[in-house]
């Protein structure tokens, strides 16, 4: 009985906080959370509906990395779905970004446009070293 409980345990990946993707999702959730904040204190609703919205995206990814789900719901390819992830997501926020700047009356929300910026260049970061590691049906060797 003891053995059934402990295959069902969710796993936490130690080591995927340490690497250079965990520690890019770690840093693309805390400049979220700060464009978040900044447009939270603008009071510009469909930047704090994007910025929450990717960053609850973004947070997902990261649980799903860091408990080892990505493992047990293997019906999906996970490290294609990030690597859309990134991509779209630095597009959309980008536009957003880009939009907030230009049409800003309040500082905040030229603070949010400016983290949400930062957001977009660790996503191209992210989608790009992600990209590099998927081999597509090489050899291992021949990826490498």
């Amino acid at each position: 009985m003891a053995d059934k409980q402990s295959t069902r345990a969710v796993e936490v990946d130690l080591a995927f906080l340490k690497s250079k993707r965990g520690l890019l999702k770690i840093a693309e959730l805390v400049v979220l959370f700060v464009a978040f904040v900044c447009f939270a204190v603008a009071s510009r609703p469909p930047y704090i509906a994007a910025t929450g919205v990717e960053f609850l995206v973004t947070l997902a990814l990261f649980l799903l990395y860091l408990l080892k789900l990505h493992k047990t719901f293997s019906f999906f390819f996970w490290p294609l779905i990030d690597v859309f992830n990134s991509f779209f997501a630095a597009a959309f926020i980008g536009i957003i970004s880009i939009i907030a700047m230009a049409t800003h009356t309040v500082k905040g929300t030229l603070a949010g446009g400016i983290m949400s910026l930062v957001a977009v260049v660790l996503w191209c970061v992210d989608g790009y070293y992600l990209f590099k590691k998927i081999t597509f049906n090489q050899q291992r060797a021949a990826a490498s």
